[in-house]
């Protein structure tokens, strides 16, 4: 579609414009490219990067900036290979929700944007399960998932209950149902109702119901970090209706999830360009995501979301680098 030359203009003027954010005149694309041509030629040259749609006059500006399409060519065909070298970041092994809350943190800090990060994707299951009597018909139900994740539930009963008999219902559940899905824990409680004891039956159907909410209730969270950051992106500042529907697609998590878990089915660091698909419904927003694993399993996503004039380079080494780190922190917290 473009020859070499066009290339090169294109090129140099998206690099221009990521860095100054001004529309690039052909004086200063001149220079940008380091090509000895005539300012006539670079001038009908933009031309017809225009017509192509790859570039755009702004008002009366007699510079150019690039569009949706002008950035996507950019994106998959011209991103350099040599990369600013980055201070290795580091991310501590811990719990997995901590380790999420801080690669959206690492996320954010360096690149100066919004971090994102899908949690692992929960299964109704859990490893082991205990009671604590908090106070008369009150108890603390402690459900450890099969990742090391310890989520905790008060319940609530019209029976009370001594401590040995909450040891008695756990011993139970732990013992036969440990590792099986919560439906099937609830299929085979009513099965076995007949040969347990009615109060004990009730009280490990209910500890099974809580459970079954507390393991799923965080399914597909989304922890977002540093919105703040872009009150000083100029690009968003400029329009508060463009900045008031970016938060609002950080307040209401749907569509950022349904991008995020398209991305996860992607292999490797992928960029979504604001305007061009319903995935990133927002002119002037960009997505740079990265699937991560577990033991070799892809559980979720990260990403960095910022101006489509992003230094695109920066994103993908940050995005990549972190993914590596949450993969390992998750696998070795296993």
């Amino acid at each position: 579609m473009l020859d070499d030359r066009a290339r090169l203009l294109l090129k140099a003027l998206v690099e221009r414009y990521i860095a100054d954010g001004q529309p690039v005149g052909s004086r200063t694309l001149s220079k940008a490219s380091g090509l000895e041509l005539s300012p006539a030629t670079i001038r009908n040259v933009m031309a017809d990067l225009e017509e192509l749609g790859l570039i755009v006059s702004p008002h009366t500006s007699a510079g150019r900036v690039p569009t949706v399409r002008g950035y996507r060519l950019f994106v998959d065909t011209m991103l350099t290979t040599q990369r600013e070298q980055l201070a290795a970041p580091t991310l501590t092994q811990d719990q997995p929700q901590k380790v999420i809350t801080n690669a959206a943190q690492l996320l954010s800090n360096l690149s100066h944007f919004v971090g994102v990060v899908m949690a692992p994707r929960r299964t109704s299951v859990f490893r082991q399960i205990e009671f604590l009597r908090l106070s008369e018909r009150r108890f603390l139900v402690i459900i450890v998932s099969p990742d090391g994740d310890v989520q905790n539930r008060v319940l609530f009963t019209e029976t009370d209950y001594t401590q040995p008999q909450l040891q008695e219902a756990a011993n139970y559940l732990n013992r036969h149902f440990a590792g099986m899905a919560i439906e099937q824990v609830r299929e085979r409680l009513q099965q076995e109702l007949e040969s347990l004891r009615g109060e004990i039956a009730a009280l490990m159907q209910a500890a099974v119901n809580l459970s079954s909410e507390a393991l799923t209730e965080s399914q597909d969270q989304v922890v977002i970090s540093g919105e703040r950051n872009l009150l000083a992106v100029s690009d968003f500042a400029s329009d508060m209706g463009q900045l008031r529907r970016t938060f609002e697609l950080f307040e209401q998590k749907t569509q950022l999830l349904r991008l995020l878990d398209v991305a996860s089915r992607a292999e490797g660091v992928r960029i979504y360009i604001g305007g061009e698909s319903q995935s990133v419904p927002f002119e002037d927003l960009s997505i740079v995501s990265a699937p991560y694993e577990v033991d070799g399993e892809v559980v979720g996503t990260l990403g960095v979301i910022g101006p489509m004039r992003m230094p695109y380079e920066r994103m993908i080494q940050i995005v990549d680098i972190t993914s590596r780190l949450v993969s390992n922190a998750l696998s070795h917290h296993r």
